[in-house]
C-alpha cells in the first residue's frame, strides 16, 4: 500500500512514495487540514464549514464540503489509497491506519523527551527535543487561511515555543550555555513578550561572562512590556535580575540542591499511586507546570483547583501531575481525600487532617494543639521554610479548604471539587481549571490503552462511536473499556449497541452501586430543591442547546430566575455553558449522560402529567416565538386558517428583546427547533412537531436549510398521518411541495401541493388550499403553462382574498404580475405589480416588500424605464441585505446587472453580475445561476466577445434543461443560435452574428417562450 506523509509544520504538503500529493484550492486545503489534525476521529461537517467560512458560510456550505471531500478521495484513489476518508455521522475522519503525520511525529518524540528529562537522563532529553524540533519545515499550517485553523496553528507554535524552552532549560542544568546564546538571542528577538525565553537568555549571557549584556537585556525586556502590556517584568525575570546584579552564588550552583530543612525521618510521601492508562490532558498538564515554572508572591502559596462533573478524571489528572513532579518537592508531599461528596460519611473537617498532616511532618501527639486556630499556625510554620506539594482532593467548599493552606510561597497546593471555590479569588495565586470532558483522540487512545488496539480491529468508526456513547467521560470510558478487557466475546459494535439504548446505557456504565450514575447522584443530591427541579424538567427536552427562557417555560417562572437556577446547575457542572459569539445571549447544554440522568430522576420524582405539562409549556414558549418570528418577518397573519398559539406569561416581558432581530432568534434556535420537531413527532405531538415546522419555513428558505426543512416536514408528515392529523398532513404535503418548488423539481411540486390541496377541499379550509394553488401556479409557471398558473392564481388569490390574509395575496399579486411580464404582457402587468408593492407595505414585511418591489423592478426594466429599474432594484438589494436574505439579493443583483448592460454600462454590469454568480454558487441554485449567465453572455456580446458568449448561453441552456425550465431553456437556446448567426433568429447564414444590439438582446429576453 503507498503510505502517506501528512506534513503540517510549515506548508501543507502531503507526500507519497512517488513525489508530492497535489490539492487543490484554499477550501480542499482546508477541509484536509482539520481532518488530519483531527485524524482517527470524527470532524462534523459544521466544523469544516466553521473552517473554511468563519464569517458567513454559504446555504450551499454542506453541499460544497461534500464535493470537498470527494474531490479528495479521488485524488487520493489515483495516487493508491481508496480507503483514507470514512463518512462517520455528523461528518467524517481520516483513518491514519500506517500512514504518518509529522504533528504526532512530533508530539510522540517531545513526551519521550520529557520522560527521558523526569528520569533524569538530560542529555538524552535534549537529543529527542532536537529531533523533534527537526520536524518543523517553516510556520504550522503556513499559507492554509482561516481563524480555526490559525487557532490550531498558534496552539501548535506554542507547543513548539515551549519544547524550545524546556530543551533551553536542560542544556544550562548540563553546562551548555554558551552554545544557547546566539538560539536565545533570535528567540527572545522574534518572541520579545515571552518571559521564560528572557530569563533563560540573561543565565545564559551570565555564565558566558556577559554580565553588563545579560542586564540590558533584562532593561530591553522591560520596556517592551511597559510600552506594549503596560506592565512590569514578572518576579523570575526581576528575582534574576537582582541575582546578576549581586553576582549571587546561586546563579552558579547546580540546579537541584537538597532542601536543608528535609528530614529523611519526617519527609511524608503520601501521594496516592498513579492513575492506570492515564490518557491526554496535555494543555490541563502544561498549565499546571506553570505552578513550578512562574514564582509566586512569596508569602502566599501557590494554589491550583481543578472543578467537574464526577467521573470526569480530577482526581486522575491531580494525582497524574502530582506524581510526575513529585521530585521537585523535596520536603514531602501530602494528601488528604476531604470526602466532600462521599454518599455515606460527612465530610472530613479540616481539624482532623491538620492532625494527620502534622503527624506525617514529624509533630508528637501530644505537642498538637487541641485548638484548630493554633493547629493550623502550627502548620503554617512548619512549612514556612520548606517546599511541599499538598495534594487535597474532594473539597467541598472554601471553608474547608482555608485551614490547609500554607502560609509560604514556597509550597504548591492542589485541590479537587466539583463546584468552583470561587472564594479564592483575589486572596491567593490561583490557577483555576474546569475539567470537560475528554478530546476525541484523548477518549480514542485511553479506550485501546484499557481494552487492547486487537479490539478495536482497526476499526476507528467503532472505537468513535463508543468514545460518543461514553460522551468522552473518562470513568465512563474506563467502565467501557475494562468490559471489553474482561470480556473477549463481547464485540466493540455489540457493546455499542447496547449503549444506544438510552434506556440502559446508564445500566451498563454503572456496575453494581457504582458508576456513572453514582457519580452524578452525589452531585444531584446535593442541588437545592428548585434547583434540581430545574434540572430534571430540562432533561425532558432533547435539544442539542437551549436558552435561559427555555428553563423559565418548564418551571412556569420568570426567565431571570430560570437564570439563577441555571447557574446554579453550572456551578455543579451539571449543565454546560455552550460556545456563543461575543454579545450574544447564554446557552446552555447537557452531556448525554447527564440528560439521561436528569430523565431517570424525573420519572422516580414526578409524576407523568407534571412531566407533560413541563413539556407543554415548553412547546408552547417555542411555537408562540417562532410564529411571532414568522409573523415579524412575512408581515403575513400567520398561522393562516388557525388561532396562533397563546403568550406565555411569562414571554411578555421579554419578548421584544428574544425577538428583536426575528431572524437572529431563528437562527439561534435553528439545532432547537429540528430537535423539538423530531422530539414532538417521536412523542406523538403531531400538532407542536407540524406547527413548529410550518412556523420556520422562512427561516429554511432565507437561510437555504434544505435538509433541516426537508427532515423537519417528512417527520411532522409521519407523525400526523399517525395521529390522522389531517390539518397537519394537508400542511405538511404543502410544504414539502414548496420545498420541491425551490429545489426546481417541479413535477415532485406538483405532485405534492395536488395531494395536499385534495385534502385541503375536502375538509374546507379554503386559506390552506389557496396556498396550495399558489404553489401548483409556481410549478405551471416553471413549466411554461402561463393560462393553467394564471387559472390557479386567480383561485389562490380569491381564497387569500376571502381570508383576509393581506400578505398572500400581496405575494400572489406581485407572481400574477411576474406571469404576465413573462407572456410579454407589459401593460397587465404594471398595475398588479404596482398594487402588490402598496399591498405588502401594509404588512409591514420587509420580505414582503422586497420581493414585490422586484417584481416592479422587472416591469420598468422591460418598459424601457432604467432608471426607475435601477432605482427599485437597489431598493430590493438593501432590502434583501438587512434582512441577510442571499436568495433575494443575488436576483437582486441579476435584475441591476441587467439593467445596467441595458444602459451600456458594461462595466458595472459586468462587476455586479460576477457578485450574483458568487451567491449562486454558493446556493446551488442552477436556474439563478442559469439566468444570471444569460445575462453575462449578453454583455460579452455587447461588448464583442462572441465565442464567450455562446458559451455561457450554452451552459445556461443546460443548466435550464437540468432544472426542467423548458421555457427559458427555449430563451437560452434562442440566444445562442442568434449569437451564432444560426436558424430563423439569425440572419448571417450560419456565420457568427456580431451586430446584435441592446435592443436585439431585450426583445430576444422578451417573452421565455417565444
Amino acid at each position: 500500500m503507498n503510505r502517506f506523509v501528512f506534513r503540517l509544520l510549515g506548508p501543507l504538503l502531503v507526500q507519497t512514495d512517488a513525489g508530492p500529493l497535489r490539492i487543490n484550492g484554499r477550501r480542499q486545503a482546508s477541509v484536509l487540514a482539520m481532518l488530519v489534525l483531527n485524524a482517527d476521529r470524527v470532524v462534523s461537517v459544521d466544523t469544516l464549514v466553521d473552517a473554511v467560512w468563519p464569517d458567513s458560510p454559504p446555504a450551499t456550505a454542506r453541499n460544497q464540503i461534500a464535493i470537498c471531500v470527494a474531490t479528495l478521495r479521488k485524488t487520493f484513489k489515483q495516487a493508491g489509497v481508496s480507503d483514507l476518508l470514512v463518512t462517520s455521522p455528523p461528518g467524517y475522519l481520516l483513518a491514519k491506519r500506517e500512514h504518518r503525520i509529522d504533528v504526532q511525529e512530533f508530539l510522540e518524540s517531545a513526551e519521550l523527551g520529557r520522560e527521558a528529562a523526569r528520569q533524569g537522563r538530560a542529555e538524552d532529553a535534549c537529543s529527542l527535543f532536537a529531533e523533534s524540533l527537526s520536524i518543523w519545515r517553516g510556520a504550522a499550517l503556513d499559507e492554509t487561511p482561516g481563524p480555526r485553523l490559525e487557532a490550531e496553528a498558534s496552539r501548535l507554535e506554542q507547543m513548539r515555543l515551549t519544547l524550545i524552552e524546556e530543551r533551553a532549560e536542560l542544556m544550562l542544568q548540563l553546562g551548555r550555555h554558551r552554545v544557547l546564546v546566539d538560539e536565545l538571542t533570535d528567540l527572545v528577538a522574534r518572541h520579545p513578550l515571552r518571559e521564560q525565553c528572557r530569563e533563560q537568555l540573561m543565565l545564559a549571557l551570565y555564565r558566558s561572562g556577559q554580565r553588563a549584556r545579560a542586564l540590558d537585556v533584562f532593561l530591553c525586556g522591560r520596556r517592551i512590556l511597559a510600552d506594549e502590556l503596560g506592565i512590569e517584568p514578572g518576579p523570575g525575570l526581576r528575582q534574576l535580575h537582582d541575582l546578576i546584579l549581586r553576582d549571587s552564588p546561586e546563579l552558579t550552583r547546580p540546579p537541584t540542591t537538597p532542601s536543608p530543612s528535609a528530614d529523611p525521618q519526617t519527609t511524608p510521601a503520601q501521594l496516592p499511586p498513579d492513575v492506570r492508562a492515564f490518557t491526554g490532558r496535555l494543555t490541563e498538564m502544561a498549565q499546571l507546570d506553570r505552578l513550578l515554572k512562574e514564582p509566586y508572591d512569596r508569602h502566599t502559596p501557590a494554589l491550583a483547583t481543578i472543578a467537574g462533573v464526577g467521573g470526569v478524571g480530577k482526581t486522575a489528572l491531580a494525582v497524574h501531575w502530582a506524581s510526575q513532579v513529585a521530585d521537585q518537592f523535596p520536603d514531602g508531599q501530602l494528601f488528604a481525600d476531604l470526602r466532600g461528596y462521599d454518599e455515606e460519611n460527612p465530610p472530613v473537617s479540616s481539624t482532623a487532617v491538620l492532625d494527620r498532616f502534622l503527624r506525617a511532618l514529624g509533630i508528637d501527639a501530644p505537642q498538637i494543639p487541641a485548638d484548630p486556630d493554633e493547629r493550623a499556625s502550627l502548620f503554617r510554620s512548619l512549612l514556612s521554610t520548606r517546599k511541599t506539594l499538598i495534594l487535597l482532593d474532594n473539597v467541598r467548599s472554601f471553608q474547608q479548604l482555608r485551614p490547609l493552606l500554607p502560609g509560604s510561597g514556597r509550597s504548591v497546593v492542589l485541590a479537587t471539587s466539583r463546584e468552583s471555590l470561587e472564594d479564592l479569588t483575589g486572596d491567593y495565586t490561583t490557577l483555576g481549571i474546569r475539567l470537560r470532558m475528554l478530546e476525541s483522540a484523548e477518549a480514542t487512545a485511553l479506550l485501546i490503552k484499557l481494552a487492547g488496539a486487537d479490539r478495536f480491529g482497526g476499526d476507528p468508526v467503532a472505537v468513535e462511536q463508543l468514545s460518543a456513547l461514553c460522551d468522552r467521560l473518562p470513568l465512563a470510558l474506563r467502565i467501557a473499556g475494562a468490559k471489553l478487557a474482561a470480556k473477549p466475546t463481547l464485540s466493540v459494535r455489540r457493546l455499542v449497541e447496547r449503549l444506544r439504548d438510552h434506556r440502559s446505557r446508564l445500566d451498563v456504565l454503572s456496575p453494581g452501586e457504582g458508576g456513572v450514575r453514582a457519580g452524578f447522584r452525589l452531585s444531584y443530591r446535593d442541588l437545592p430543591p428548585e434547583a434540581a427541579l430545574m434540572y430534571r424538567r430540562l432533561g425532558l427536552l432533547r435539544t442539542a442547546d437551549f436558552a435561559a427562557w427555555a428553563g423559565a417555560a418548564v418551571l412556569d417562572t420568570s426567565v431571570w430566575h430560570a437564570e439563577e437556577l441555571i447557574d446554579q446547575l453550572v456551578d455543579a457542572q451539571l449543565l454546560e455553558v455552550a460556545e456563543e459569539a461575543q454579545g450574544s445571549a447564554a446557552r446552555y447544554r447537557f452531556q448525554d449522560l447527564l440528560r439521561l440522568f436528569a430523565r431517570e430522576q424525573t420519572e422516580a420524582d414526578e409524576s407523568a402529567a407534571e412531566a407533560d405539562a413541563a413539556l407543554d409549556r415548553a412547546f408552547g414558549a417555542w411555537l408562540w416565538l417562532a410564529e411571532e418570528a414568522h409573523r415579524r418577518i412575512d408581515g403575513r397573519r400567520f398561522p393562516v386558517g388557525r388561532a396562533p398559539a397563546p403568550q406565555p406569561a411569562f414571554l411578555q416581558q421579554v419578548a421584544d428583546e428574544l425577538l428583536e432581530s426575528p431572524m437572529d432568534w431563528f437562527e439561534s434556535e435553528r439545532t432547537a427547533v429540528t430537535d423539538l420537531v423530531a422530539q414532538a413527532a417521536e412523542a406523538g405531538r403531531a400538532r407542536d412537531a407540524w406547527t413548529l415546522t410550518e412556523s420556520a419555513v422562512p427561516h429554511f428558505e432565507t437561510k437555504h436549510y434544505l435538509e433541516d426543512w426537508q427532515c423537519s416536514a417528512e417527520l411532522a408528515l409521519a407523525s400526523a398521518r399517525r395521529a390522522g392529523d389531517g390539518p397537519g398532513e394537508a400542511t405538511m404535503l404543502r410544504l414539502l411541495g414548496s420545498l420541491a418548488i425551490y429545489q426546481r423539481r417541479y413535477e415532485l411540486a406538483e405532485g405534492w401541493n395536488m395531494a395536499a390541496l385534495r385534502l385541503l377541499r375536502g375538509s374546507g379550509d379554503g386559506a390552506g388550499a389557496a396556498l396550495a394553488q399558489r404553489n401548483l401556479a409556481m410549478c405551471a409557471r416553471f413549466q411554461g403553462d402561463w393560462e393553467r398558473a394564471l387559472e390557479f392564481c386567480r383561485e389562490a388569490l380569491s381564497g387569500f382574498h376571502a381570508s383576509g390574509d393581506i400578505g398572500n395575496e400581496a405575494h400572489l399579486m406581485g407572481y400574477q404580475a411576474q406571469i404576465e411580464l413573462d407572456r410579454d404582457n407589459v401593460v397587465d402587468a404594471l398595475p398588479l405589480a404596482r398594487e402588490a408593492v402598496a399591498l405588502s407595505r401594509r404588512t409591514g414585511s420587509v420580505r414582503a416588500e422586497a420581493q414585490n418591489v422586484y417584481r416592479l423592478a422587472e416591469v420598468r426594466l422591460r418598459s424601457g424605464e432604467y432608471a426607475e429599474a435601477a432605482e427599485a432594484f437597489e431598493t430590493v438589494l438593501r432590502l434583501t441585505r438587512g434582512e441577510g436574505d442571499r436568495v433575494g439579493e443575488a436576483h437582486a443583483l441579476r435584475g441591476l446587472g441587467q439593467t445596467q448592460w441595458s444602459q451600456g454600462l458594461l462595466a458595472a454590469a459586468g462587476g455586479t453580475l460576477r457578485q450574483a454568480l458568487e451567491i449562486t454558487d454558493e446556493l446551488a441554485d442552477r436556474f439563478l445561476y442559469a439566468r444570471v449567465e444569460i445575462d453575462l453572455g449578453c454583455v460579452d456580446v455587447l461588448g464583442g466577445q462572441y465565442d464567450r458568449a455562446a458559451e455561457r448561453f450554452r451552459l445556461a441552456c443546460a443548466a435550464f434543461g437540468d432544472v426542467g425550465a423548458q421555457p427559458w431553456r427555449a430563451q437560452a437556446a434562442r440566444l445562442l443560435a442568434a449569437v451564432r448567426g444560426e436558424g430563423d433568429d439569425g440572419p448571417g447564414g450560419g456565420q457568427p452574428l456580431r451586430t446584435l444590439t441592446t435592443s436585439e438582446l431585450m426583445a430576444l429576453l422578451a417573452h421565455a417562450q417565444g
